[in-house]
């Protein structure tokens, strides 16, 4: 069987991000996973109903998403709006669609407070970002999913063609 990646939707050109953008991912590899119908797109926000454009949010406190996951910090908006149940729905979406359709790899835009896997930002809305990962990372990763940022597709493709 052909192992399939779970692709966030913005790296696939859908303008699906807070601010209403897409961060389109150019790469041959892409292309050769898009041919042999191995990558499933989601946006984890979007699947759990979060609307386009929405307020820009972040893990508070320098915290990251196994926090969010234990309950030990929160998602808010940049107007002081608690997400986090939006974010940890966002989170169980995404690992359900992966496992349903056999997804052993992930590949998501950096940054995010879902799919940030290298790193995410503060918390202070300030541009400060720190290393850790986002909600739906987190997620992926406890439950054995590799995890690649938009900046390791090489790296990716690396560990696709050796795994076949």
């Amino acid at each position: 069987m052909t192992a399939k990646i779970l692709v966030s939707a913005c790296l696939m050109g859908h303008a699906v991000r807070y601010d209403g953008q897409a961060k389109q991912l150019v790469h041959p590899a892409l292309d050769r996973w898009r041919a042999e119908g191995r990558l499933v797109t989601i946006c984890p926000e979007m699947s759990a109903g979060m609307p386009v454009p929405r307020l820009p949010a972040e893990i508070e406190a320098g915290q990251d998403g196994a926090k969010v996951l234990s309950g030990d910090a929160r998602v808010l908006e940049s107007g002081g709006r608690d997400v986090t149940a939006e974010f940890r729905q966002a989170a169980e979406n995404a690992l359900a669609l992966a496992i349903e359709t056999g997804c052993v790899y992930a590949l998501l835009i950096d940054g995010s407070p879902s799919c940030g896997s290298g790193f995410i930002y503060d918390g202070s809305f300030s541009g400060s970002r720190h290393s850790g990962e986002g909600v739906t990372a987190a997620l992926l990763r406890a439950n054995g999913i590799e995890v690649f940022s938009d900046r390791q597709i090489e790296e990716l493709s690396l560990r696709i063609d050796g795994a076949g």
